[in-house]
């Protein structure tokens, strides 16, 4: 059962992932800003749902399953963080590669506490 939780979720999280690829595609030289919308987003639910995970225990294991393996395993996207940023690089957009890089690392950390913290104040 544990494999399919994780597989279904993992499914929904890769077609809401491309949804918002498709809403904003990587101009020519430019930041992946719907790599950087998933990942920030994605940092944030998981924030938001660890407190009620933890909480729970054992009985929240499904949830935890579908929800933070399954779900934002699928929605978030270090790959294609890493792919898009070298590429960025290796086109000789060092600053502008660094620059993403530093955006995406403190927005995410920045948006992970801050799911945290909306979910302590809720309970």
């Amino acid at each position: 059962m544990s494999w399919l939780l994780v597989a279904l979720g993992s499914a929904l999280g890769g077609v809401l992932r491309y949804g918002v690829a498709r809403v904003a595609p990587i101009a020519p030289g430019g930041w992946a800003v719907a790599t950087l919308v998933v990942n920030v987003l994605g940092s944030f639910l998981i924030g938001l749902l660890y407190p009620w995970v933890a909480a729970r225990g054992i009985s929240a294991e499904n949830a935890r399953l579908f929800w933070m393996t399954g779900v934002l395993g699928g929605f978030t996207t270090y790959s294609a963080f890493a792919l898009e940023t070298s590429l960025l690089g290796a086109s000789g957009n060092w600053a502008s590669a660094a620059g993403y890089t530093a955006i995406t690392v403190v927005a995410c950390l920045a948006a992970a506490l801050a799911g945290r913290a909306l979910a302590m104040a809720w309970s």
